[in-house]
């Protein structure tokens, strides 16, 4: 009982004293469904990228969109568009 206490409180402080992220290096604008919709329907190229693991992806993702997991986006990279609209979920 009391090695569980002392774990529990020790990773309180460990979370109490986390750092925050940081701050992305390219300007980051968050959407809502709506407006993604609009900016897809008024024709402008988008770069749709789904993150969720590939059974979410198969069972529902926005028409269009491509899978590439989380854990798999720094070795993908260069995949993702330099010139496009890219929204990620």
């Amino acid at each position: 009982m009391r090695g569980s206490l002392i774990g529990a409180i020790v990773a309180g402080v460990m979370l109490a004293s986390a750092a925050p992220a940081a701050p992305p290096e390219y300007p980051v604008r968050f959407i809502k469904v709506d407006e993604l919709k609009a900016v897809l329907d008024r024709g402008t190229k988008a770069d749709v990228i789904d993150v969720r693991h590939w059974d979410s992806y198969v069972e529902s993702h926005i028409r269009g969109a491509r899978s590439v997991p989380l854990r798999a986006l720094p070795g993908r990279a260069q995949e993702i568009s330099k010139t496009a609209v890219v929204v990620f979920y």
